[in-house]
């Protein structure tokens, strides 16, 4: 909940104008500025996503978007179960997982968040927890289902707390993440891009894109600035 319509603007039109290298890039936007966003990313091969989609077609669901409006603004990709809503707002895996169902039905590529808290990590939870939120969208969708969507890492102790993952960390997820699917269908596990979620920025993007499950990045604070941003995906190699 970052900015304000002008900067928004700004921001896209800096990235645009940047050089991305090869790099896939997504921007996710507020939802009030989804249909702006959307019209100016229709001249660039940048997609756009949304920071969360409903679990439902359409109703008396006040404060929600559905899928259909997500659909008509241009969004290919939905955020789902993002550390915020889980820890903030009292997402449940079951209710993740619904968005997450919903958003494929509909064809809209869900980016699944998952990742533990600071007192997870420290009594050695990381792995039960990691993959209760992955198994609730499996349990929702099936596992060849996951080869149409992406998975994101974040590691919750790791953000604003002044802690540090290290490269190695967040690899060890990666790979867990990875070796849970493969015991299901070794295709898709080979397939889904897994995204790192840890405060990725310009200084340790390059030793973190490095790790070998570590697709790429579900970037915060550095996606504030556009420099910052391209600077990030100047380091995708391929």
């Amino acid at each position: 909940m970052n900015g304000s319509l002008q900067s928004a603007i700004e921001l896209v039109e800096g990235i645009m104008a940047g050089d991305a290298g090869k790099a896939e890039l997504a921007i996710c936007p507020p939802a009030v500025y989804l249909m702006k966003v959307g019209g100016m990313l229709k001249q660039s091969n940048i997609a756009l996503g949304a920071q969360n989609v409903c679990d439902r077609e359409s109703g008396a669901f006040t404060g929600e978007i559905s899928t259909g409006m997500l659909k008509e603004c241009g969004c290919r990709y939905a955020i789902v179960g993002h550390s915020e809503r889980r820890a903030l707002y009292g997402e449940s895996d079951q209710l993740v997982a619904a968005r997450f169902a919903m958003a494929l039905q509909a064809g809209i590529t869900p980016i699944l968040c998952v990742g533990e808290t600071l007192n997870e990590r420290e009594t050695d939870a990381t792995e039960s927890v990691v993959a209760r939120q992955l198994d609730a969208a499996i349990d929702a969708t099936g596992i060849d289902a996951m080869a149409q969507a992406v998975i994101a890492y974040e590691p919750v102790w790791a953000i604003g707390t002044g802690k540090v993952a290290t490269p190695e960390q967040a690899q060890a997820v990666h790979a867990f993440i990875r070796n849970r699917l493969a015991q299901q269908n070794a295709g898709v596990a080979g397939q889904v891009k897994i995204l790192y979620g840890g405060s990725m920025n310009p200084a340790n993007a390059a030793e973190l894109l490095s790790q070998s499950d570590i697709d790429g990045g579900l970037i915060g604070g550095a996606a504030l600035k556009a420099d910052d941003f391209l600077a990030i995906a100047q380091v995708v190699q391929e």
